[in-house]
């Protein structure tokens, strides 16, 4: 689904009458099912939320991803500006949304085992 949404392009009109809509809603199925596969490899449990509690070393994958959000950030730029006209539509939406999410779930680790810790 992700590789025809990134590189072939292919999508029916669909009842909504719009290819491109359509493009979309298959790659952002594509995306949820990789997020998925993704969690289930890593936890290996069904599930969607990566509870703290699951995490090895929360400090430091926490700083990970915020380093990757602001990598997905700068790349909605490129995807969204000097990339437009070879990359679909709301690419630059879509990896933005990704690396705000990404941003506020480093955010909350550091918070949750920092200044909002519980004290004991």
């Amino acid at each position: 689904m992700m590789l025809d949404t990134l590189l072939i392009g292919f999508a029916p009109a669909g009842p909504w009458d719009s290819e491109s809509f359509t493009l979309g809603v298959i790659g952002l199925t594509g995306m949820v099912l990789l997020y998925v596969a993704w969690y289930r490899m890593t936890f290996k449990r069904k599930g969607l939320v990566p509870w703290l509690d699951l995490w090895e070393d929360p400090p430091g994958s926490s700083r990970k991803i915020l380093v990757a959000g602001v990598a997905t950030i700068a790349l909605a730029w490129v995807s969204g500006n000097p990339m437009q006209e070879h990359m679909p539509d709301p690419a630059g939406l879509i990896l933005m949304l990704l690396g705000l999410l990404m941003i506020l779930q480093a955010v909350y680790v550091m918070l949750s085992i920092g200044p909002l810790a519980d004290k004991e």
